[in-house]
């Protein structure tokens, strides 16, 4: 292999990856920050692939699973069953907490989920609300962690 055909590493700053964080304060207010993905190193995926920035967030077991919200769809308040990582593929979508923050989605922009703790508030209300955005269904990737120690995450958690 000669100098040319070696991967080439980018030769760019470590990227930052803005997210929403979904989390529950101590007297069970649900909040969204904005917060930003930024402890990329460089590797590569194997074989002569070049480097690339990667942000390993959690090595454990998840589900994956892929969610179509229909047109129209509302899901009224309610917390995230697991900590997870949501992620529109298509369409929009929305999350709304108890403290009146509402944010809205559209592809690729990243959202955590992190209420677990949430308590209702004076009208019942508890955690989040979600639903579709516009005249389209709003296609989802959720990555539920599985493990105990991201319940109720706050900001800085994956920082």
């Amino acid at each position: 292999m000669t100098s040319e055909d070696e991967p080439q590493a980018p030769r760019s700053a470590a990227p930052k990856v803005p997210y929403w964080h979904v989390w529950t304060d101590d007297d069970g207010v649900t909040h969204q920050t904005r917060c930003a993905l930024s402890a990329f190193h460089l590797q590569s995926m194997g074989g002569r692939a070049a480097p690339q920035w990667n942000d390993e967030l959690v090595s454990a077991e998840a589900t994956v699973l892929i969610a179509t919200l229909p047109t129209g769809w509302i899901g009224d308040w309610h917390g995230n069953p697991k900590p997870q990582w949501i992620v529109p593929l298509s369409g929009s979508w929305f999350v709304e907490t108890t403290d009146g923050t509402r944010v809205e989605m559209g592809p690729g922009e990243i959202s955590f989920g992190g209420d677990q703790n949430a308590r209702p508030d004076g009208t019942g209300r508890e955690g989040h609300r979600s639903g579709t955005v516009g005249d389209a269904p709003a296609v989802l990737m959720v990555v539920q962690l599985n493990g105990a120690a991201w319940i109720a995450a706050r900001p800085g958690a994956f920082t």
